[in-house]
């Protein structure tokens, strides 16, 4: 994300717990896992069905959203759980590309400054007041705002006026025009090309103006949230789209993994991720097999180095980082293969171009950097978060590193305190995962590396190098797919090159789903999915 850009896929990852994996120490784990799904079973035991409302859907989540305010939201379960309460201009659909949402059409000059939208006429919020285009600049003039400490204001900072309005120095944003009722004019400074992917995103959902919790145009309206319970959606049979098949969606906040696998198999869950240990499990079983939905993710999974002091402001430290794990071997035995390694941050399905250079495990290669740098026996802080998965993928990471003369002390965060250490750059290095908000390379690179970016914006290695930032925002500011990939292609080599990360893979998700859940997608991107087209029936 931009300036003040603290992206959506920012969630806590919902990584895979190992069944085999690359250290010796993991068959005591598998052992133990074993033992507590038979103790859970016996404790929760009497939670049935019985207990759910009828008519709606069952998910879990690892953890709370930080927010369902559009402007504020910076994690996954907060996007996803938005999607389903707002809307926008335009949305992304079948096949990645982006097609109408409250806009049922809309034009781009051809030289691509200004874009005109035509809205649907009766469009409801959830108070009952129809959707004009002075909705929409109130909403992204609201991003904008300085009041709003919004930090999704990166959106639209293409937007002519958005600097000056941001920075108090101008009372509306001029390159937001209402033309009519329901036509919305944008005007940019410079041709951007992701710019009509970013209408995509939560931050452009559109609100009425409001004092308390923003109303929304989408299928749902929340009816309970108990922190760290549940959130329970309700289903609006009055939504522009058509009415949701579902009286309503209920999210557990379930942090454990083996817990939201226990509660799937009593029918207290309708879809799940299959964690890594019970994949063969579900793939064998006759009952289950069928159910399974598998789907290459758009996302990357990786360790953050902070490269903004030592040992890993030193680019060689922070390639014998690279040579010094295992990852092809932890994609085969921890994550069961499901996955592809990376070799930068750009995953397979948004590259237009060659992969750059993989770095291939080394042990040797890293002790000698590391012995020639000078950081024998560096001892690093090594941050996670609370959940199960990651805790055992730092443990096979810390293996690794003390075999190369490295200290790795591990300290496990909850979630929101996690985030707000990695912001402010206090680990040396950290287990992160970055999920696609929108179908454009552009997504992987300028958020993540640009030095505008630095901290909370998405930039969290603290990474800069000025020609790195100059070729992505010629690729940002290109008018052709063949010019935009090629600056792409040099920005995402230059940055393998200089390894802010240890790339690890693109995972696969798995999902099992109980055979009364009916029309299921497992999608891409988190905020296709509208819930309006799944079913249940019992």
């Amino acid at each position: 994300m931009r300036n003040c850009r603290a992206p959506v896929k920012l969630g806590p990852s919902s990584g895979f717990k190992a069944k085999k994996t690359a250290v010796p120490s993991s068959g005591f784990k598998i052992k133990k896992t074993a033992v507590v799904f038979v103790l859970l079973l016996l404790l929760i035991a009497g939670c049935t069905p019985e207990n759910r409302r009828p008519g709606y859907i069952y998910y879990s989540i690892a953890a709370d959203p930080s927010t369902l305010d559009p402007a504020l939201i910076t994690d996954v379960p907060g996007g996803s759980i938005a999607a389903k309460l707002f809307n926008g201009l335009v949305r992304i659909g079948p096949g990645l590309k982006v097609i109408p949402d409250i806009a049922q059409s809309w034009e781009v000059s051809r030289d691509r400054l200004v874009y005109t939208f035509h809205l649907r006429r009766g469009v409801r919020f959830s108070n009952g007041r129809e959707v004009t285009a002075a909705d929409f600049k109130y909403s992204f003039e609201r991003v904008l705002s300085a009041r709003t400490l919004s930090p999704n204001r990166w959106v639209f900072e293409a937007v002519s006026g958005a600097r000056e309005f941001s920075e108090g120095r101008a009372g509306d944003v001029k390159g937001i025009k209402v033309a009519g009722p329901y036509e919305l004019v944008l005007r940019l400074d410079h041709p951007f090309s992701p710019f009509l992917n970013l209408l995509a995103m939560t931050a452009a959902y559109v609100v009425p103006p409001f004092s308390g919790r923003p109303a929304g145009t989408g299928p749902f309206v929340i009816e309970r949230w108990v922190p760290n319970e549940e959130i329970v959606l309700k289903a609006r049979p009055d939504y522009f789209g058509g009415a949701p098949k579902v009286k309503g969606i209920v999210y557990r906040v379930i942090p454990e993994e083996l817990t939201s696998v226990v509660e799937f198999e009593l029918g207290n869950l309708d879809v799940i991720s299959v964690p890594a240990p019970d994949y063969d499990r579900f793939k064998k079983d006759p009952k289950w097999s069928r159910l399974i939905t598998s789907l290459d993710g758009i996302d990357t999974y990786y360790l953050g180095l902070n490269c903004s002091r030592p040992p890993f402001n030193d680019v060689r430290m922070r390639q014998a980082m690279n040579y010094a794990i295992d990852r092809k071997k932890m994609l085969e035995t921890f994550m069961e293969g499901r996955g592809s390694l990376a070799s930068g941050p750009v995953p397979p399905e948004l590259r237009r171009w060659g992969p750059p250079p993989s770095y291939e495990y080394d042990p040797g290669k890293a002790r000698r950097i590391i012995r020639q740098e000078g950081f024998s026996g560096v001892k690093v802080r090594f941050y996670i978060t609370q959940q199960e998965d990651v805790a055992d993928i730092a443990g096979i990471i810390q293996e690794y590193l003390a075999k190369v003369g490295i200290r790795a002390e591990l300290k496990q965060l909850e979630w929101n305190t996690y985030r707000e250490a990695i912001d402010s750059g206090e680990p040396d290095c950290f287990w992160l995962s970055w999920w696609a908000d929108y179908a454009d390379p552009e997504d992987f690179l300028y958020p993540l590396f640009d030095s505008a970016n630095i901290g909370s914006a998405g930039n969290r290695t603290m990474y800069v190098n000025r020609e790195a930032d100059r070729l992505i925002e010629l690729g940002r500011r290109a008018t052709s797919a063949q010019s935009r990939d090629d600056y792409y292609k040099r920005a995402e080599d230059l940055i393998a090159r200089d390894a802010p990360w240890v790339f690890f893979w693109h995972r696969k998700e798995v999902t099992v789903r109980q055979p009364w859940v009916k029309n299921y997608v497992l999608y891409p991107i988190y905020s296709m999915d509208k819930g309006t087209d799944i079913g249940i029936e019992h």
